[in-house]
């Protein structure tokens, strides 16, 4: 701890879990509670800036030196996270009335009204401060009666002022503090644009990118005389990238909304204008606007459409970019202004932008793991009806790949699904969340068609051993990673599958991802092919770059050898993709949650360089099956079959010596058809369907098939 004393114990802010926001709670740690005397559910006083009043409950025990409280505590304790406040137990007595406004204009309706009034029981307010209800917004308390901090009970007397309010957050005092038994001070008001509605418990799964953020925007903001008293100049801009989705432009909302900061977007697109001078002249209001309202926030969305890479028949492009260079080096005189510019193309932008004393710090806004699509769902759902039955975690492992907006989208369509099922109880369940996770896809793999396949090895029949290789190769990586960094034992990068055409290759691979449930990525080597320079190892960079987003991912390529034949034979393109693909490969050590995955019927006409150990290293024939395994085979695909007495397995199994799994597949469905087309001719289109279950596969179809096929 901070320290204590009989006024309370100074304890550092920090950010509250993200299913905690707008519940007006401090999470506080058993040993505080304990030295404060306080139980779960009691009022305690937060005093910062400005005091405040807040229920407690149950924290991280940590090292017992934070309090854990959300944007609307903050914002009226007047402190951000990182500061330091006195927190000690409190008392507040039951309100006989309170008037409220809304931050945002509501329906003036009786429901509404009642609606606010019963989810505002039991929380603690004060005047001029502001208060969450679950579903309908936040509200500025605007008197109290009797005065203090109240506690809403059933009994209060609750009036909603329907004007909208149009005052920002109150920012820090100056000076002295609120006396709790009184009204609160009056809030300065900063101008509109600073209030953007979100706040860092809206941003899950970016803890490490959002401190980065933090040590690179808020200080400069909030204390520029530390920057001073170390004689350096604070950052100008910071340069956010990304796949599309991850949230970077709710970052640069958020941080501004933490800091009291005035917010303006620039829309790189908006910017452009066909009037020679026009696009330049937008940019220096903008900045001009942003030094008036300082301290601020001046963000540029998709700064690569009008800062990308100068050229000599670009002149209109070159103009906006010159102009962008000089303001930010003006920035050291326009007081507290910070630049972020956002990107999914960090490579497009011009490299003048990018050097220091411009956009002095890249920071990279990735996909996120697993914890972090949880703490996105629990952002999502936080104010959303869910059922007990719904399995945050199993939703979170399920969605590799998929980037916050993925997620929002996700949640957005389970409540659908529920809504369209029409039920009294208006929950959402684990199987609206489940029919939205079969139309719901990671939009960063949309082009390429990422599937988690249903496929596993029952599916397969026969191939035990080389089940086992594939279980070995690709699932423990995933499964004992411990193990391997442990044995310091690297897992192999890529996997040959070589063999006949028709013996279950691409079966095996949809198979194994099915078996991991892992995103599988299916290319066919001919798609990668482009008769125009630089495309096609384009189209090779891309698809790994997107893999490693989504990671864990397995990329099939199948029929290698269209894109992978020797070099040294005339053909260019080839050569060019064989030396893009090894680059890629070498660099896959370094990722074990991606896997490649190949095919081919001709290992023979790949490069050697791609067979060689640290590339595609294990090599596994797929043959055709034997004895056994063709009865497996014929056993999967016959399944559910109405098969007569007299259809034996191991006898057709005997009886095809040399086929191939497509080959088995290829007679059952003969058979199947064969027995259609008698039953069709018997019965007629009248009766067929209505005695469709008088239908069987016999013997002899099977013969007949078999037949047929010899005769191919």
């Amino acid at each position: 701890m901070s320290g204590s004393s009989d006024d309370g114990i100074e304890l550092t802010v920090a950010g509250a879990h993200k299913r905690d926001a707008g519940r007006g709670i401090a999470r506080l740690p058993e040993s505080v509670r304990s030295e404060l005397g306080v139980l779960s559910g009691s009022p305690v006083i937060i005093e910062g800036d400005r005091m405040t009043v807040v229920k407690v409950w149950p924290g991280d025990d940590g090292d017992g030196s934070s309090v854990r409280i959300d944007s609307d505590t903050r914002a009226n304790a007047g402190v951000n996270i990182g500061d330091t406040v006195r927190v000690r137990a409190g008392s507040v007595t039951a309100a006989d009335a309170i008037t409220i406004e809304p931050l945002d204009p509501l329906p003036g309706t009786d429901e509404y009204a009642h609606m606010v009034r019963t989810r505002l029981v039991d929380q603690m307010v004060q005047v001029d401060e502001r208060t969450h209800v679950d579903g309908l917004g936040t509200f500025v308390v605007r008197s109290t009666e009797p005065d203090g901090p109240v506690r809403v009970t059933d009994d209060t007397d609750v009036t909603i002022r329907q004007r909208p309010v149009d005052t920002g957050r109150r920012q820090r005092s100056t000076g002295g503090t609120s006396d709790l038994t009184g009204a609160a001070e009056t809030a300065n008001t900063p101008p509109a644009e600073t209030e953007t509605g979100v706040s860092y418990e809206d941003i899950g799964g970016l803890d490490e990118e959002l401190d980065r953020i933090r040590e690179m925007i808020e200080m400069p903001l909030s204390e520029p005389e530390t920057f001073r008293r170390l004689g350096i100049d604070p950052p100008s801009g910071v340069l956010l990238h990304g796949p599309p989705g991850t949230g970077k432009t709710l970052i640069a909302r958020a941080v501004a909304n933490e800091v009291d900061a005035y917010f303006d977007t620039i829309s790189g697109p908006e910017i452009v204008s066909k009037y020679k001078g026009e696009s330049e002249e937008r940019l220096r209001e903008a900045f001009e606007r942003a030094e008036e309202n300082s301290p601020a926030i001046l963000f540029v969305d998709e700064i690569d459409s009008i800062a990308g890479s100068r050229d000599e028949d670009a002149d209109m492009e070159n103009r906006v970019v010159a102009q962008l260079l000089t303001l930010m080096d003006g920035l050291e005189d326009r007081g507290r202004v910070v630049v972020i510019g956002a990107t999914n193309r960090v490579d497009a932008v011009d490299p003048a932008l990018r050097r220091g004393g411009r956009f002095d710090r890249e920071i990279e806004i990735g996909v996120p793991g697993e914890a972090g699509r949880r703490e996105i769902l629990d952002v999502h759902t936080r104010e959303m009806p869910v059922s007990d039955d719904v399995d945050a975690d199993r939703i979170a492992a399920q969605t590799h790949g998929f980037v916050g907006a993925d997620l929002a989208s996700l949640t957005t369509e389970a409540a659908m699904s529920a809504l369209r099922a029409d039920r009294e109880d208006a929950e959402v369940t684990q199987a609206d969340f489940d029919a939205a996770l079969a139309t719901v896809e990671p939009s960063a793999m949309r082009e390429y068609v990422a599937e988690s396949p249903a496929v596993t090895f029952e599916n397969v029949g026969g191939l035990e051993e080389v089940k086992q290789t594939l279980t070995e190769a690709i699932e423990w990586p995933l499964e004992y990673g411990d193990l391997f960094t442990a044995t310091k034992t690297d897992p192999p990068s890529g996997i040959l599958l070589y063999g006949p055409p028709g013996t279950g290759k691409t079966l095996l691979a949809r198979a194994v991802a099915g078996e991991s449930d892992v995103n599988f990525i299916h290319v066919a080597g001919p798609e990668i092919m482009d008769r125009y320079v630089g495309e096609s190892e384009e189209a090779v960079r891309e698809l790994f770059e997107r893999a490693r987003q989504t990671a864990p991912s397995i990329i099939f390529l199948d029929e290698i050898d269209a894109i992978a034949s020797h070099r040294g034979q005339g053909n260019e393109v080839t050569e060019r993709v064989v030396s893009q693909l090894l680059a890629e490969l070498d660099g896959i050590t370094e990722n074990p949650n991606l896997v490649v995955l190949a095919a081919t019927n001709r290992r023979d006409m790949i490069d050697d360089a791609l067979l060689r150990p640290g590339r595609l290293e294990q090599h596994v024939e797929v043959p055709n099956p034997d004895l056994e395994a063709r009865a497996e085979i014929l056993r999967v695909h016959t399944e559910g079959k109405p098969l007569a007495d007299d259809v034996s397995l191991p006898d057709l199994a005997a009886e095809t010596d040399g086929f191939s799994g497509a080959e088995l597949e290829a007679v059952v469905r003969e058979a199947s058809m064969l027995a259609i087309r008698e039953a069709a001719d018997e019965m007629g289109p009248e009766t067929a369907n209505d005695r469709a279950d008088e239908v069987t596969i016999t013997a002899a179809h099977f013969q007949r098939a078999l037949d047929r096929e010899a005769e191919r």
